[in-house]
């Protein structure tokens, strides 16, 4: 049984090294190329994988802490992958000031799950944002991507009921 595992661990990790010199050879070795190349990885499986990392961090011959701390900085970019449906809810000021707090407790007691946390399932992820904009349709929260503004309690109650038919 352990055997197959590690076989069937290998096989994913090969074909990762594989994919991530695909990537890579796309771009010159130099650091500049950094942000590039990880918002290719994050757009390709959703997330930046540690072993794309360490590819990365050999290709561009830059220490993996400096690659880790880019990866924290930039909110589009996530260590963990992300559910089929990624939900973000804002909690900037306009948002906030109109009851997005309520929002967000809502849908992490109907998940079951803290925010930066996925659905054992991986059907449904929860972020925070700060800001997406759309300050004048507060509060709002985003589902891949997609606002829903004026948002209520409510409102989220029907979007969620559709996702999970």
């Amino acid at each position: 049984m352990q055997e197959n595992e590690n076989k069937k661990c290998s096989c994913t990790e090969q074909k990762l090294k594989k994919e991530m010199n695909e990537i890579l050879t796309q771009y010159t070795d130099v650091k500049d190329n950094l942000i590039p190349i990880l918002n290719e990885v994050q757009i390709k499986y959703g997330y930046i994988p540690q072993i794309a990392q360490k590819e990365i961090s050999e290709y561009l011959k830059i220490p993996m802490a400096e690659i880790y701390g880019v990866i924290t900085f930039y909110s589009r970019f996530t260590l963990k992958p992300k559910g089929k449906y990624a939900i973000s809810v804002c909690l900037g000021t306009a948002c906030f000031v109109k009851g997005s707090e309520k929002i967000m407790e809502r849908l992490k007691q109907r998940l079951k799950i803290e925010e930066g946390e996925t659905t054992p399932d991986g059907k449904f992820s929860i972020d925070a944002t700060r800001c997406v904009g759309a300050c004048g349709i507060a509060p709002v929260f985003t589902v891949n991507g997609e606002v829903y503004g004026r948002a209520t309690v409510k409102k989220l109650d029907e979007v969620l009921d559709s996702l999970m038919k």
